[in-house]
């Protein structure tokens, strides 16, 4: 009995410490999306211009991809979670230092290579502590990703509010960071876990993946066009379509963030009820209704609701490819989440810029027509998921 309540609180221990972690890593993204306006006025350029800064961030992500996989499984994830933790809120401070479109350029691209490295870390250390418990729970980790991102963009109000500038801002979250990864560090899972069924002959850092494992990537790509439209363009279109005050353009954005933190945390009951596939489809379909109100009916109110069910109906996609990426009978699991992110990502890499170049030639309010094509692309492709399994 000692020693089962002794295993138990080990347990609680790993999964409060990746907790902090994911938190942290919201945190510093939530930081950023939330000022994004401030950056562009700071920096005087225009919505083309910023679609193509937005653009350098997954390019960073995507272009390091394979190398976090494979530093994950050559050292653990343990360690690289470590290191990512104390550079990736630094570069964060780089931004709100950028005097120019150049060096943001320059600045975005280090924060998608460290934001990757904490991605794969963070998610393989979730993958390993998710089996110690033998249930899903990856969906609670992810909600609190949310969490931060919703208290990162009442950070970014209260910052507006006071007139801080990001660059001070973006110091106070750097110091914040530092201060979780200090306390929780000694507690991370200190091994990641292996698929017993791959053999030594599979347990490769370099392998091809299945059809399985390239389908899950195009879920979760068509799902992040969309969560990449929220984060970078939600603000944007509060501001420009909606017409709301200063002071209230981060509606939208914050509406998306409460909604999908909210249905990360209980999505897990319904996993277990309805499934992995059916929940993803009811997002998908969920996302496609959300974009349309927002579109169709511009109004303040009309609009929050429309972005509150986006941010419902994005909340168990990633959470649920990531697991079910990690569970790979033929891949690493730090390797089949950097496959799955290396497909997703394309979804940054193109939802951003797409939106922004789009927005120059129909206006904005017509261009998130497009991504609401990517919610139905969720809800087509379960379809053949269901029959890969």
């Amino acid at each position: 009995m000692p020693s089962l309540r002794r295993q138990l609180k080990t347990k609680t221990w790993y999964r409060i410490s990746v907790s902090a972690f994911y938190f942290a890593q919201g945190l510093v993204f939530a930081s950023w999306a939330s000022r994004i306006p401030d950056v562009k006025s700071a920096l005087s350029i225009s919505a083309a211009q910023l679609g193509s800064a937005l653009l350098v961030i997954p390019i960073g992500e995507f272009a390091t991809m394979a190398l976090a996989g494979y530093l994950v499984s050559k050292f653990g994830s343990r360690r690289m979670l470590i290191i990512a933790a104390l550079t990736y809120p630094l570069v964060l401070v780089g931004i709100g230092l950028a005097k120019s479109l150049t060096q943001l350029y320059g600045v975005l691209f280090l924060f998608g290579v460290f934001a990757n490295l904490s991605n794969i870390s963070v998610n393989t250390q979730a993958v390993g502590i998710e089996r110690l418990y033998r249930r899903s729970i990856m969906g609670v980790f992810h909600g609190l990703w949310s969490t931060a991102g919703f208290v990162g963009a009442l950070m970014g109000t209260l910052m507006v509010a006071l007139n801080i500038p990001p660059a001070q801002h973006f110091v106070i979250v750097y110091a914040l960071i530092i201060c979780i990864a200090l306390t929780m560090y000694r507690s991370i899972l200190p091994r990641d876990a292996h698929q017993k069924s791959i053999d030594e002959n599979q347990q490769k850092i370099f392998t091809r993946p299945d059809r399985y494992v390239l389908v899950i990537g195009l879920i979760a790509f068509a799902n992040m066009v969309c969560e990449g439209t929220v984060f970078n363009w939600s603000s944007i279109y509060f501001e420009q379509v909606v017409a709301t005050p200063k002071n209230f353009v981060r509606l939208g954005y914050i509406a998306a963030m409460c909604s999908m933190a909210t249905g990360r945390f209980i999505v897990d009951r319904f996993i277990t009820r309805f499934g992995h596939v059916s929940v993803m489809r009811f997002g998908g379909a969920t996302i496609v209704v959300g974009l349309l109100l927002a579109v169709v009916s511009p109004s303040v109110v009309l609009s929050t609701i429309g972005f509150l069910l986006i941010g419902a109906g994005i909340s168990p996609t990633i959470p649920i490819c990531y697991s079910l990426a990690g569970r790979s009978k033929k891949m690493l699991p730090g390797v089949a989440l950097a496959t799955v992110s290396s497909v997703s990502f394309f979804g940054l890499l193109m939802g951003p810029p797409v939106v922004g170049f789009a927005a120059d030639a129909v206006g904005l309010r017509w261009a998130l027509c497009i991504i609401a094509l990517f919610g139905a692309t969720v809800v087509l492709l379960t379809l053949a998921l269901k029959k890969l399994r």
